[in-house]
């Protein structure tokens, strides 16, 4: 399988690795041998229809160089690579953005209209045009996957659509962003609201734009996948009614806790969609801490199953890829 990635940062490097330790796991078990022929990152870009060496790649990236310097071109874009390359799948791992997804958005639609499959773990495109873009994959007979925008590592997509196939999921809500629940953890435990949000951030969690986190945009994008892909709905981000966190003080903190519960970001699906802080009972197995995710999926028949995970990180994020990946080879095979 030849792969393109777009983006090379923590996630794109993540998979890199995955591909060089996992090679023959992921041949003898998967019939997967997946070959990386071209990458992009923000200076530049490398390729090789042979095959670029992971560990060259992820070398000059930990030089503070760019891809380029593996035997590529400097200033060469996503999008210039993607029209020169004669790859199966388009992974892209470039950074969210919601005003235009870009470039995300024009890596994802041009590699599909030249019947390149697409893995996604940029939430951006998704978000704001996830009916359009499921459209355009069956137009183009290619497969569109993306699993790594919700949850990171734990499959939550995954477990909706398939451990759940036969029954109707009526509701569900959830934490899906781990940010935004370690500051209200840290909260909890007696910080302060500004001192939560720097031991955080001297974590490295908190995005370069905090808005994203604090204001419940990344929550409302992920919201945003899940409903459209699980429940079936045809929405787009500015839809979704939105509150972050900086609202959240020292006070609600106590009062919820005094009552047995919990202040928590919380996005929910039940004939409304809307992301905003909510009180959840200690007791729940939703309220969970620190930067794990949880979601509530409420069935017909099964009543409420809760998937719990950490939602984020490179590697993590990476072998939801390979999930993808694994996924696409079978479907290529039977065709």
């Amino acid at each position: 399988m030849r792969v393109v990635l777009c983006g090379f940062g923590a996630v794109g490097q993540g998979l890199a690795r995955l591909f060089e330790s996992r090679a023959d796991d992921l041949y003898a078990r998967f019939g997967l041998k997946p070959r990386i022929v071209g990458v992009a990152d923000s200076g530049g870009a490398a390729s090789d229809p042979s095959g670029l060496r992971a560990a060259d790649l992820v070398a000059a990236k930990a030089g503070g160089r760019s891809v380029a310097a593996c035997g590529g071109r400097a200033g060469m874009t996503g999008a210039e690579l993607i029209a020169e390359s004669d790859a199966d799948v388009l992974v892209e791992t470039t950074a969210s953005g919601y005003e235009d997804a870009e470039p995300g958005m024009s890596h994802v639609t041009s590699a599909m209209a030249r019947g390149m499959h697409v893995v996604s773990a940029n939430k951006g495109p998704l978000a704001l045009a996830f009916p359009s873009l499921m459209e355009l994959a069956a137009h183009n007979c290619v497969s569109l996957k993306f699993s790594g925008t919700v949850g990171g590592g734990t499959p939550i997509l995954d477990y909706a659509k398939n451990s759940l196939r036969g029954e109707r999921i009526v509701s569900f809500r959830g934490i899906l962003n781990g940010t935004t629940n370690y500051i209200l953890s840290g909260m909890a435990g007696g910080m302060s609201p500004g001192e939560a949000l720097e031991d955080a951030r001297s974590r490295g969690y908190v995005e370069a734009d905090e808005s994203l986190d604090l204001d419940g945009i990344d929550a409302a994008a992920k919201l945003t996948i899940l409903a459209n892909w699980v429940m079936g709905m045809k929405v787009t981000l500015p839809e979704i009614r939105r509150e972050g966190i900086r609202g959240v003080g020292a006070g609600d903190v106590r009062r919820a806790a005094e009552g047995g519960s919990a202040v928590k970001l919380i996005a929910e699906c039940d004939g409304d969609l809307s992301v905003g802080p909510r009180e959840v009972r200690t007791d729940d197995p939703l309220c969970v801490n620190g930067t794990l995710n949880g979601i509530s999926f409420v069935s017909e028949h099964s009543g409420t199953q809760t998937v719990i995970g950490r939602g984020a990180g490179g590697t993590e994020t990476a072998s939801s890829i390979v999930r993808d990946l694994i996924d696409i080879r079978g479907e290529m095979a039977s065709r």
